[in-house]
């Protein structure tokens, strides 16, 4: 059972997770800036082995948790409400809709959802296109796959997960209350804290991936905008900076700090997208939105179980297992949060929502940004593929300057990449303190 919260301590940890934790994090990180350089060829090498021996076991447990969590909205099971019969949910829905998309694809869809569908438009996967359509289209059909519905699935099953523990059953709200009933007592003691180790150090390490793209592009936004070199030290203060801000907006909590911030996300990212849509090639995004989502939803299986066994290449361990890990990495984080802010729905209104409405949105966004820049280089126009392909930092600004007021446009592009940045580091603030304390939700 979970024991009561203490509210209003300064610091309030629960040692056996908090400092092995807080230790290897530390450990890490020195070593990384002792060694410098080499420690890339480490990373690089370990990477490297993992998706040439497991790539396989990504495929096969990316598919089956989509798999499972839709059987679990369909099936009996789905009329169970998080937190019980008489639950109401915390917040309404479109805060709900807002804070789900802020924590789970922010930043990454401002990196990549230019740069991705170009990127393998100018180098395809090795499925030999024969026309540049047929290009065009499995580019948006792969970067359909790796940020629709299948990293959804990752976050909705650990979310529903924790959500149903922590609020029907009464545990904390840790990844450890998820392995109770092959555990049992044992959650508090010696395996218990391994697992909240862990997901700790995943969760910190997939923050960095993300908050690492985003201090790029922020960095590259400022060198673009206004003539300032981009160097180390740049980004450093940036880091301070965002890092200052998002404890200010941890806080004051979810309600006023994270909520405000995600909701100020979606109407920024809103005025963007807009403006793409109507300054863009209208008609094309509608038309190949469309056509778009029929390939995805065709070829589904196909793309899906892909596993490049045939051609022997690595494009596939470079990209979609890369994903799969990444997103993996996350789910302690989005899946924690998005437990954390769904008490009072139920598990049907839960899956669904989680799935189905943040994955149109996502496809969506990369289909307006992505399937413009596609649109543009076609044509024969700008040149963009080569540029971007340079510096993908870049990416979204030099889309911008394709069109008109460039300089107000990257300006907003640049408000937004912050605004996400904040709202990532706060949230997955938040979900750090809980697992570093307990599993206590008021921290």
């Amino acid at each position: 059972m979970a024991e009561p919260e203490k509210k209003h301590r300064f610091f309030d940890i629960h040692p056996p997770v908090f400092w092995p934790a807080a230790i290897i994090s530390g450990l890490f990180i020195a070593v990384t800036i002792i060694v410098g350089d080499p420690m890339d060829d480490i990373f690089a090498s370990v990477q490297n082995f993992i998706s040439d021996s497991f790539g396989w076991l990504f495929i096969l447990a990316v598919n089956f948790f989509l798999i499972f969590v839709l059987s679990m909205a369909g099936g009996k099971f789905g009329k169970i409400k998080l937190g019980g019969p008489d639950a109401v949910p915390d917040f309404s829905r479109g805060s709900w809709f807002a804070m789900l998309f802020s924590a789970g694809m922010g930043i990454g869809i401002l990196f990549w959802g230019v740069a991705e569908p170009l990127y393998h438009y100018s180098s395809p996967p090795p499925l030999d296109p024969t026309t540049t359509a047929m290009a065009a289209q499995l580019a948006m059909e792969f970067s359909f796959l790796h940020w629709g519905l299948h990293a959804w699935a990752i976050y909705t099953l650990v979310g529903l997960a924790l959500a149903f523990f922590a609020f029907n059953r009464n545990e904390p709200l840790a990844i450890r209350s998820v392995f109770k009933p092959l555990l049992g007592d044992r959650t508090e003691r010696l395996p218990g804290h391994l697992i909240d180790i862990l997901a700790i150090v995943a969760t910190l390490f997939g923050l960095a991936t993300s908050l690492g793209f985003g201090v790029e592009q922020v960095s590259a936004g400022i060198g673009h905008l206004f003539g300032i070199p981009v160097t180390p030290q740049l980004q450093i203060i940036l880091i301070a900076g965002v890092t200052g801000i998002a404890t200010m907006s941890v806080v004051s909590g979810i309600d006023k700090g994270v909520k405000s911030l995600s909701e100020i996300n979606i109407r920024i990212g809103a005025v963007l997208l807009a403006f793409i849509f109507i300054a863009g090639p209208t008609v094309f995004i509608l038309d190949s939105y469309l056509q778009n989502i029929g390939g995805y939803l065709n070829n589904f299986f196909a793309i899906s179980f892909w596993s490049e066994s045939y051609s022997g290449g690595t494009w596939q361990n470079s990209w979609t297992v890369f994903y799969w890990a990444w997103w993996i990495s996350w789910s302690p984080f989005v899946g924690m949060f998005i437990a954390r802010i769904s008490r009072g729905r139920t598990i049907r209104e839960f899956v669904l929502s989680v799935l189905v409405v943040p994955t149109l949105l996502t496809f969506f966004w990369i289909n307006a940004f992505g399937g413009t820049a596609i649109n543009i280089e076609m044509s024969g126009a700008g040149a963009l593929a080569e540029k971007i392909t340079g510096n993908i930092s870049l990416s979204l600004y030099t889309l911008l300057e394709q069109f008109p007021l460039p300089l107000i446009t990257s300006g907003v592009a640049m408000i937004l990449v912050i605004s996400f940045f904040v709202t990532s580091a706060d949230s997955g603030s938040l979900v750090v303190d809980s697992f570093a304390s307990g599993g206590k939700i008021n921290t």
